[in-house]
């Protein structure tokens, strides 16, 4: 069971995404995709969910709020948030901190927020003040764990440095975009830093926009609000990473999705992978990598083909 290095935190191995809800998933939906993910994860773990500020501004969390109160299940789920650029001049100043925070508890309805993200890094603000202000967020008690989301391994090296000399709380984990069809970025630099500081690591897009599904191949037109952004992977790679994926999804019986999430999952410093369905059958595609085991020798061919 994954526990989030550097806190109290046991979370699932996969982390739901909250990017769906009030977008291509109305509320009842976003409410039968909660009961059904919480259904599946283990009772030794948290059922672990990914918001922001900016998903539908706003809507996202008053959604995930709602079905919390309604379920009674904020002791039960570990809550991450982001405090999102939108249209701010300095996103990541201590006012639009503050501010962040304070909309997202109330969007939540909770007093705490497990996990709190800066979104993306905002140059114009120094360090300090940033990690300050997130700082006081933790001491008060609104939340209890920082982290960071799009930032560059030169610029997380340096908020972890600045939080050190400042004896301020520092982030404990990195939103990476990782997954099978996105891996230099993160391998080349990012990861290290992710294990010498001992962070975690919870990789968005952990299915490549969709790509991973396997319905997304040259020639097929697909509905899908991710139909473009998934289109970028179809090539002589994608079917490779494709083909990976089918052979060891039918030796356990299983999804393609469900593979590709587990080695996701399974690789050095990833925590828990994020991934979204926007209807109840989608999401069943995914849930199987809760239990999912891959032997050494399936988790290198997978490596190999997305090479």
């Amino acid at each position: 069971m994954p526990q989030l290095p550097g806190t109290d935190l046991t979370v699932s191995d996969l982390c739901l995404g909250g990017n769906v809800f009030g977008w291509t998933a109305d509320e009842p939906t976003s409410f039968a995709l909660l009961d059904r993910f919480v259904d599946a994860v283990p009772s030794t773990q948290s059922p672990f969910v990914d918001t922001a500020e900016m998903y539908g501004n706003g809507v996202s969390e008053q959604i995930l709020g709602r079905w919390m109160a309604e379920r009674g299940m904020r002791d039960r789920v570990v809550v991450a948030t982001k405090a999102s650029p939108g249209e701010k001049e300095h996103p990541l100043s201590a006012p639009e901190i503050r501010d962040a925070a304070e909309r997202s508890l109330r969007n939540l309805q909770v007093d705490t927020i497990d996990l709190y993200y800066a979104h993306y890094d905002d140059e114009t603000t120094p360090l300090e003040e940033t990690l300050t202000a997130f700082d006081e967020l933790v001491r008060s008690g609104k939340v209890r764990h920082i982290a960071a989301s799009n930032y560059s391994a030169k610029r997380l090296t340096e908020a972890l440095e600045t939080s050190e000399r400042l004896g301020a709380a520092r982030y404990v984990a990195l939103q990476p975009h990782y997954n099978l069809m996105e891996r230099p970025a993160y391998e080349a630099e990012l990861r290290d830093v992710v294990a010498e500081h001992g962070l975690g690591s919870m990789p968005y897009f952990g299915l490549a926009r969709g790509f991973l599904t396997g319905k997304y191949r040259a020639g097929e037109t697909i509905d899908s609000p991710r139909a473009k952004g998934a289109s970028q992977y179809v090539g002589e790679k994608g079917d490779r990473v494709l083909a990976a994926l089918a052979e060891v999804a039918d030796a356990h019986g299983t999804t393609g999705a469900a593979v590709a999430l587990r080695w996701l999952a399974d690789q050095p410093t990833v925590t828990a992978p994020i991934a979204s369905g926007r209807s109840v059958d989608q999401l069943a595609d995914l849930l199987p990598m809760l239990d999912l085991v891959l032997t050494d020798d399936e988790r290198q061919r997978l490596t190999d083909a997305s090479a």
